[in-house]
């Protein structure tokens, strides 16, 4: 990668491109890692060593995360303040960027990368990430202890919170006149007020969740009988009133069309955000469950600006500037008190960036297991029954 000499900042995919390759298609392809992203990379595998770091921070560093997802602002600032010029390229899925890192083994030219939670623990048992030295990050003192300690990675020796959210859906209440609070008056308001008009996401375990939790089964069940029943009734069932399956709520709401649409929290605020008629619009964290997913800062193993990642890592946890990514994204960053000054400062449509505590203890986080690649038969099945 060549240094953009005269931009502080120089981002690799247009914003205009962020409704196809932002973290909103977090897990589509979920079921591929393996074979796209780890196969042939054995933990044992030599990898490029990183560069030592001596306390200066050096005058470039390479990003590379979800299309649109860090404030442009924060980072020429990070660059005014610091020094190093950012470079940020845009991957479309945690399988693409894996590939990426597997391929290289370390010259990648990457420095930092944003994966989602649930594939830390492969990424570092493969010798993808480096351990993070957090004498090197005093602000992760800052976090908020809910974001830290994940079970995918206890001690946060490789990964620290960059946002977080969850799943849900939101409807036209013009058109739906019934309150909707569960995964049941979805899929019943999918197959009446909004058959034809409903948009499902292009993630096979978070559509599955739709069905599974509203039959009171785990979103990461691994049952046989449980996953047939799944397909028979999303194939049958739901799938002939779907008009379309996206990976982001946002464009499809400003075009029209649509009733209801399964959507992430923080897209679902983006969208009513840009609605002409945002007050018809409702978000539900529904009932029983729904999935809890994390972003996170990492740095890839081979990086030759570690100074220059350590510094941004730290400067992202800044209080000021997680706010500015918190207003920015629509998501929760993790750090302590940003969701209180949000709500002192009467930030638009606070409830949607940050659930409500019971809310929060019901969500499950997905995980990666023996059924992954049948949930991506599913979907592909359901989507094929609807020709969308």
């Amino acid at each position: 990668m060549s240094r953009a000499d005269d931009e502080p900042v120089r981002i690799l995919a247009p914003r205009d491109k962020a409704g196809t390759i932002s973290r909103r298609a977090v897990l589509a392809g979920f079921g591929v890692l393996a074979g796209a992203g780890l196969a042939g990379c054995s933990a044992g595998t030599a990898v490029a060593s990183s560069a030592v770091p001596d306390g200066k921070p050096e005058n470039l560093l390479n990003v590379y995360s979800w299309g649109d997802y860090s404030d442009p602002a924060d980072i020429k600032r990070f660059t005014k303040k610091h020094g190093p010029s950012v470079q940020i390229a845009s991957f479309g899925s945690n399988q693409e960027m894996i590939a990426k890192l597997s391929a290289t083994r370390g010259t990648s030219g990457y420095d930092i990368v944003v994966p989602t939670g649930l594939f830390v623990p492969e990424m570092a048992e493969h010798k993808l990430l480096q351990k993070l030295d957090k004498s090197r990050i005093p602000n992760f003192s800052a976090m908020d202890p809910a974001y830290i300690h994940q079970t995918w990675d206890p001690d946060s020796e490789y990964a620290i919170c960059k946002a977080s959210g969850t799943t849900g859906f939101m409807y036209d209440t013009t058109a739906i006149k019934r309150d909707l609070t569960s995964w049941s008056d979805f899929l019943d308001a999918v197959q009446h007020e909004a058959s034809g008009k409903t948009a499902l996401q292009t993630d096979p375990w978070e559509v599955c969740c739709c069905y599974l939790a509203a039959h009171g089964k785990s979103p990461n069940t691994t049952d046989t009988a449980v996953l047939d029943a799944c397909e028979k009734f999303l194939v049958n069932k739901i799938a002939p009133h779907i008009k379309a399956y996206l990976s982001t709520a946002t464009s499809a709401v400003s075009q029209g069309g649509f009733t209801l649409l399964h959507a992430y929290n923080g897209d679902a605020r983006q969208a009513i955000m840009a609605s002409k008629h945002p007050d018809k619009w409702k978000f539900v964290y529904p009932t029983p469950t729904a999935n809890l997913w994390m972003d996170t800062w990492a740095i890839a193993r081979g990086t030759q600006h570690p100074d220059a990642a350590y510094e941004f890592i730290n400067y992202m946890l800044e209080p000021d500037v997680s706010f500015n990514e918190m207003q920015y994204i629509g998501y929760a960053t993790g750090v302590g008190g940003v969701e209180a000054r949000a709500r002192r400062e009467k930030v638009k449509y606070t409830e949607l960036i940050f659930p409500a505590d019971d809310v929060m203890k019901r969500l499950t986080p997905s995980k990666i297991n023996s059924a992954t690649e049948r949930l991506n038969e599913i979907l592909n099945k359901t989507k094929a029954r609807s020709g969308a």
